[in-house]
């Protein structure tokens, strides 16, 4: 349908939802201050592919038994352009807390990565890396995308070289990016969306291959037991991208964090990390009966 608005209602609008985006001093703080933690180097580090990116982290649990310690796969944000040396901190501080913790590095965006590249490293990463070995499956913001698309992956045409049905015991995404669709509308992160889906004429032909939202809706569960934690002031991610995607997943918990940004989820020590915490321990004990 053509859009019959004015030139002006549209500039309007436009300028409207940029402010609304503009984030409050506070949410600039909590940004600085955790993503200027200082980077922790892992003690172990592998390789899964032969690309250069195709490498993981590896944290084995402190003071446990790394064989018998819950697996957590952890997949870092950054609007799938950048790095994970972000998420070492919070990866260190999970193995502190009794995890088994492995952080992948993946082509991104702007580099070697974007569509397909990204997505054939995250789905060898989770094939290959647990070798078998229940694990939970988390993600912050671009990461929660890409953890969630990776839960859908049966759902996916079984033609796809991404079709699997080895899938995560669990999945918790946090702050995720759920809907592409939107975060192209939207223009978060100047571009970021379409940048990973190859430009605005590869949209329509890509999202259903890579769209949690858009693979969930036929169906209505991925069959993986699914977590959706985010902060009420969470000014990065537009809340609609929680409450939207948890409406159409049948089976999805939505745990909303009072008091709580976007950032503050992946900082060591912070209240929201000792919920996440209990949340990965609930997820990798056994289902009751």
């Amino acid at each position: 349908m053509p859009d019959t608005r004015s030139s002006e209602t549209r500039s309007s609008e436009t300028r409207s939802s940029e402010a609304r985006r503009s984030p409050s001093p506070g949410a600039l703080e909590e940004e600085r201050r955790v993503l200027s933690l200082k980077p922790v180097l892992a003690p172990r580090h592998h390789r899964y592919g032969p690309h250069p990116q195709q490498v993981y982290d590896l944290w084995p649990a402190v003071d446990g038994d790394g064989a018998e310690a819950p697996m957590v796969v952890l997949l870092h944000g950054g609007y799938w352009r950048y790095d994970r040396m972000h998420l070492t901190p919070y990866a260190a501080h999970l193995a502190q807390q009794g995890f088994t913790v492995v952080l992948p590095g993946f082509r991104r965006s702007g580099g070697a990565g974007g569509y397909p590249e990204t997505f054939d490293d995250i789905a060898l990463a989770v094939d290959t890396i647990p070798a078998g070995r229940p694990y939970t499956l988390a993600g912050h913001c671009s990461g929660g995308h890409l953890a969630l698309w990776a839960a859908a992956r049966a759902l996916l045409p079984e033609d796809s070289p991404w079709h699997t049905r080895s899938l995560p015991t669990a999945v918790l995404a946090l702050a995720p990016v759920t809907d592409l669709a939107a975060t192209v509308r939207a223009d978060l992160s100047n571009g970021a969306a379409l940048q990973l889906l190859g430009g605005a004429d590869q949209v329509a032909s890509r999202l259903p291959l890579v769209d949690p939202l858009t693979l969930l809706r036929e169906h209505g569960s991925t069959g993986v037991r699914t977590v959706l934690l985010h902060g009420a002031e969470d000014e990065e991610v537009p809340l609609a991208q929680f409450s939207d995607y948890a409406a159409a997943h049948r089976d999805a918990e939505l745990l909303v964090l009072p008091g709580t940004g976007h950032y503050t989820l992946i900082e060591p020590g912070s209240p929201a990390s000792r919920e996440i915490v209990a949340t990965l321990a609930r997820l990798a004990a056994p289902p009751s009966r």
